[in-house]
């Protein structure tokens, strides 16, 4: 059996447990719980994003979707289909002015702490899901431990080439969630000595755009054994780059998500593996958070305000897996 040069993996575990079940049991007759006796129904909570085009943030507006339909209150998703911050501002300054009980959003990048905190003083609580905002006033974040996915997938990528051999990593640069993924990779991939990260390269988050990039890797390093990608777009643009190049097989790709362009390519063999994040329980668990700080307060102190204590957990990690020839199947939409 042949063996890698790795250090063994420790036991880490990053899950939390949200302490805060959906009311009224878990049972089928769970699905519009009011448990304060009162009616909820016109509670409306919105998720503000970006990039709304991209097959992964359907788990998005699944999740905003569910949460509403368990919770017995209004949902809504908006945003603009690409990376714009401003027309994501925009959005964000017309939901604020609709006063609704509570703000989901995806931290994109710092300059998103500003409406957040309008938000926050306009007391309209904000939990942050996928990339959160640790300098703003939001008062929870929800999201993939994004240090250990990156680990993971690091772990999976050294697999996959035998634990030695040039490698490549692609993402998007600024986003505080991506930066984590790439520590987490490095973390990885330094536990191999005979592995060599080349260099990290820039995707725009752009299908297009990582192919070229993912091209211009392949060309620079001839003997590249493997290309990981941090986010949604990098996995296919990589695997164009491969396939132009003959090199399928000879370039192991470790994706980042679960979009069925990546799955189909892990069933033909393009991509090895993905690291798929359990997205849609991002807003879901948010709004959770949102629906329990209005309707079911948790007296931590005398006067939670005052005392300046949320009431709600802070950091929730919604895990990640890893997807491959063992298991795309189970994660096709139809």
């Amino acid at each position: 059996m042949k063996t890698t040069r790795c250090r063994p993996l420790a036991h880490r575990s990053l899950a939390l447990v949200l302490g805060l079940l959906f009311a009224a049991g878990c049972g089928q007759e769970a699905a519009q719980p009011k448990p304060t006796g009162k009616d909820t129904s016109q509670q409306l909570y919105v998720e503000v994003s970006a990039l709304g085009a991209l097959d992964y943030f359907y788990d998005h507006q699944l999740g905003m979707k569910l949460a509403g339909e368990a919770l017995g209150v209004k949902t809504e998703y908006v945003g603009p289909p690409d990376y714009d911050m401003g027309a994501m501002v925009t959005m964000f300054e017309q939901v604020i002015a609709r006063k609704p009980c509570g703000i989901v959003v995806v931290g994109f990048e710092p300059s998103l702490n500003a409406i957040v905190n309008k938000a926050a003083d306009a007391g309209i609580p904000v939990v942050t899901v996928d990339a959160d905002l640790p300098g703003s006033k939001r008062v929870a974040f929800v999201g993939t431990g994004n240090f250990q996915a990156g680990y993971q997938g690091g772990r999976k990528l050294a697999a996959l080439i035998g634990a030695k051999g040039s490698v490549a990593l692609m993402t998007k640069p600024g986003q505080s969630n991506l930066e984590e993924r790439i520590a987490g990779y490095k973390k990885a991939l330094s536990e191999c000595p005979d592995i060599k990260l080349e260099q990290t390269a820039d995707t725009q988050s752009d299908p297009t755009i990582a192919a070229q990039a993912a091209a211009s890797l392949l060309q620079k390093f001839p003997d590249l054994a493997g290309i990981a990608c941090v986010e949604a777009a990098g996995g296919t643009g990589a695997a164009t780059a491969v396939r132009e190049a003959r090199k399928v097989g000879k370039v192991k790709i470790v994706a980042m998500d679960r979009g069925n362009e990546v799955l189909y390519l892990i069933k033909e063999g393009v991509i090895s593996a993905s690291v798929a994040q359990q997205t849609a329980l991002m807003p879901l668990y948010a709004t959770q958070i949102l629906y329990n700080l209005k309707n079911n307060p948790v007296p931590i102190t005398s006067n939670n305000a005052k005392a300046g204590v949320a009431g709600v957990p802070t950091v929730v990690d919604t895990g990640v897996i890893i997807v491959d020839e063992s298991n795309y199947q189970y994660f096709l939409r139809k």
